[in-house]
């Protein structure tokens, strides 16, 4: 047992460090270590997620190739910028609602100098809105119908009574309620830019001027010793940032949207999806899984033929490898995790089980701790989920809980870190030499506590 738990843990080790493909790739050796080597059963692998996963994001790929991820940009970018003296508030809602329209927080990328140059220009401190949207993008992973860690937890939750309008119901109003509480928080973290000496001290380097709306309050401040920059001032604090969409990306978004829609309709009326027999000779609808897999792969068809995509230039589109990766590292660890929970049942599952039946909380807290040393949400909620399942936790809890995802965070371990802290040229948004404490430390924290609490409220009142 000690042995498998080294391998185990060891596998995610490696593939943590590899990055990439590694982590899945890492996730399938330890699986044939646990199998030819103790000769565990092999668990289930994770077929249904897997190819659900493929289904978006070859929609999604489609959808950038026709322009329609520019276009969401585009959309947001206005948004943000209309709202410059709300910009802490404004950005993280749009960051998380973008999050789950598209499925994945990639696209958060593309907002980050407008959030940094909105916030620079209007001289309030980038960290207080980037490190907030950042987090919250992560939030819309769990809040949206068609992200990789949505299509494993469908997975785990079928028979539980809880599908896809019962968890969204959960936790899309406390990712909400989560995103307003982070925001209120961040408005008052930090230094203004004025009386941040890590700002002073690069304006008299020369790496960044001061902006035009802070002007004369540092020629105050310094008594207009210091260059204050080229003059080009009382246009600088209006000018829009502009993101060119290619004709007909409007169309290719709105027919990915209207999928999603479409997976959220059949989820909420079964209805409305065929039905036939069981084992028992009762009708019973077709599972969402295969129903966001034909959706998905159609929506992607019809944008392709709408908008005379090439296939091979939707092959290519940074989503779909992105999309690939994520859906590798689910197969290799959620298999490795199965094989090794199978295979172990009675010494894991009743202790772990009966510590998470004891204090629930202990789920949030291990989904935390987890998703941040993998930084892989779909992996971390097929290893744990199935264990809150098995301990006899009542499926809203473990919803309400699941955001606890949000952990990803955790570490410096993320693009969207790194792409924030190296925008903002003020130094506001910044790393540190611990590896937990950083700009994005607290609004996750914030964003954790709220989340979970305002999903065990909402939870209450969901019938299952």
């Amino acid at each position: 047992m000690v042995l498998q738990t080294c391998v185990v843990l060891g596998a995610i080790m490696l593939g943590v460090r590899t990055g990439g493909l590694g982590l899945g790739l890492w996730g399938v050796v330890g699986t044939a270590i646990l199998v030819f080597v103790f000769h565990l059963a092999p668990g289930s692998p994770p077929v249904d997620a897997f190819f659900i996963i493929i289904a978006v994001i070859t929609a999604s790929s489609a959808m950038q190739a026709a322009g329609g991820i520019d276009y969401l940009v585009a959309l947001a970018s206005r948004i943000i910028q209309r709202n410059p003296a709300r910009l802490t508030f404004v950005a993280p809602l749009v960051a998380f609602v973008f999050t789950v329209l598209s499925g994945t927080s990639n696209i958060f990328f593309a907002l980050i100098p407008v959030i940094y140059e909105t916030a620079y220009r209007n001289g309030q401190r980038p960290e207080r809105a980037l490190a907030a949207s950042t987090v919250t993008s992560g939030l819309g992973i769990t809040a949206s119908p068609v992200s990789a860690a949505m299509a494993a937890y469908l997975i785990l939750m079928e028979g539980t009574g809880y599908g896809l309008v019962q968890i969204l119901t959960i936790t899309v109003p406390a990712a909400v309620v989560a995103c307003i509480a982070t925001s209120l928080v961040q408005q008052r973290l930090g230094k203004d830019l004025l009386d941040d000496p890590v700002f002073l001290k690069r304006v008299e380097d020369g790496t960044v001027e001061v902006p035009a709306a802070l002007r004369e309050r540092y020629a105050a401040k310094v008594g207009g010793a210091a260059s204050t920059g080229d003059g080009a001032g009382p246009t600088a604090s209006t000018a829009r940032i502009e993101h060119i969409v290619p004709p007909g990306g409007a169309t290719a978004a709105w027919i990915f949207i209207s999928g999603t829609l479409i997976v959220v309709l059949l989820g909420l009326f079964s209805g409305l999806r065929p039905a036939f027999p069981n084992e028992d000779g009762e009708l019973e609808p077709i599972g969402m899984s295969i129903v966001i897999e034909m959706v998905m792969f159609t929506a992607a068809l019809v944008i392709i033929l709408v908008r005379k995509v090439e296939p091979s230039v939707v092959v290519e589109q940074p989503l779909l490898k992105a999309g690939f990766v994520a859906a590798v590292a689910l197969f290799g660890i959620a298999w490795m995790a199965d094989t090794f929970i199978s295979g172990n049942e009675e010494t894991i599952i009743e202790p772990l089980g009966a510590m998470i039946e004891a204090n629930p909380l202990l789920l949030a807290v291990a989904l935390f701790i987890v998703c941040g040393l993998t930084t892989s949400q779909s992996a971390t909620t097929n290893t744990l989920i199935p264990i809150a399942l098995a301990a006899g936790l009542a499926p809203g809890v473990i919803t309400a809980m699941w955001p606890s995802l949000i952990g990803v965070w955790l570490f410096p371990a993320n693009g969207s870190q790194i792409a924030a802290v190296e925008t903002d040229l003020t130094g506001s948004t910044k790393l540190t030499q611990v590896p937990v404490w950083h700009s994005f430390t607290i609004p996750m924290l914030v964003s954790w506590v709220a989340v979970v609490g305002a999903g065990l409220l909402l939870q209450l009142v969901i019938p299952a």
